[in-house]
């Protein structure tokens, strides 16, 4: 038994798989909770002991592994939060494979969750025990409980359903900062959303709607096209066979976009630049495609005076007060019903490599949870 990186004590239960028909390993989860129950029936775990995804090495899917471990109660200014639902993130694969710097190994990864509050540590006067919440914060949401940093939480309203929560807290705050705060988003504006049918371009096309903009959308396929006309793209262009930067001089009568809202990348650079107007903005938020190459600034200049941009939500939540005006905000226009959170899928805890394995392959719309 040893220290984490992310504050959990962990152990790791004799392995214990079973094999798909499909050929694939999955954890036998009855098998290491019995374990586990029986650990603690004699006395022996010393601790709440829980189920978590560790990772003991970046790389493929197949490094996540289901362990027990050991979850210590919770510190100084923290919460102690049973998951009822796990959000699942592109980002997700960037700390698994590496792209991102990760904390010494094995760690749990996920950024985001939602469930009870069930501890709270000393000087915690904000939260209390039976509180409902959900977070985006540092990595180890992949577990069936965590210690939270309270300055991380906010208090979900009844209203919202926690696998809603776990859906839309890192999207939706995302959405939230890039249409209110990056480029404020104004009635009669006409913007760009790529990859409009995932969860975060989802989110974008429908509070764009409400916000009162003209909504232009790019998908990769006739289904996710559907998607977002739904969601309440006015147009809808498949970049895999149209030309998306002419097809958006076609439908703007050559007037082009205000904003373009780019989470794909090296995929569609240069050509988002292409789709706007004079002193537009292009709001880079992802990199699904692979990054963006450097790039001669002068470029923005001969473009027409653009602005460009490349925000990430963390800068944004490490302000409380900011991030719970975020929140609320979030809140208030999904309470209202202009902006929806679907879930496509939810899939137990143990599922975690397949869900990657579908995500990095662009298989996936809307919004995904795990469920402990």
């Amino acid at each position: 038994m040893s220290g984490s990186p992310d504050g959990q004590t962990y152990k790791v239960v004799a392995a214990d798989w079973q094999v798909r028909g499909d050929g694939n390993r999955v954890a036998n989860v009855q098998g290491l909770r019995a374990a586990r129950a029986w650990e603690n029936h004699r006395g022996m775990s010393g601790g709440s002991t829980m189920l978590a995804i560790r990772i003991h090495e970046v790389g493929g899917p197949e490094v996540m592994r289901l362990e027990e471990v050991e979850l210590a109660p919770p510190g100084p200014g923290q919460a102690q939060v049973k998951h009822h639902a796990i959000g699942v993130n592109y980002l997700d694969i960037y700390y698994r494979s590496g792209v991102y710097p990760t904390p010494p190994s094995p760690f749990t990864p996920g950024n985001e969750g939602a469930g009870e509050v069930v501890a709270v540590g000393k000087g915690v006067t904000e939260f209390k025990v039976g509180d409902r919440v959900a977070y985006v914060t540092t990595l180890g949401s992949y577990a069936e409980a965590r210690n939270v940093d309270v300055k991380h939480l906010v208090k979900l309203p009844k209203s919202i359903a926690y696998d809603a929560a776990a859906g839309m807290m890192l999207k939706g705050l995302t959405a939230q900062y890039l249409l209110r705060q990056t480029y404020k988003v104004r009635e009669g504006d006409v913007i760009l959303v790529h990859a409009a049918a995932g969860g975060v371009g989802q989110i974008l096309c429908q509070w764009g709607k409400a916000l009162g903009a003209h909504v232009i959308a790019t998908v990769g396929s006739a289904e996710k096209a559907k998607i977002a006309k739904k969601c309440g793209a006015k147009h809808v262009i498949n970049y895999n066979e149209e030309d998306f930067a002419a097809r958006v001089g076609e439908i703007t009568k050559g007037a082009k976009c205000h904003v373009v809202y780019d989470g794909v990348g090296k995929a569609t650079f240069p050509g988002s630049l292409d789709c706007l107007r004079p002193f537009g903005t292009f709001v880079s938020y992802g990199s699904a495609s692979g990054g963006i190459d450097a790039f001669n600034l002068a470029i923005l200049g001969g473009k027409g005076s653009l602005f460009a941009t490349r925000p990430t939500l963390f800068t944004f939540l490490a302000d409380r007060e900011r991030l719970t005006k975020m929140a609320r905000d979030l809140f208030k226009v999904v309470a209202s019903g202009e902006v929806k959170v679907a879930v496509s899928e939810r899939a137990p805890l143990a599922d975690a490599a397949r869900i990657h394995t579908a995500l990095a392959a662009r298989q996936t719309t809307a919004s995904i949870v795990l469920l402990p």
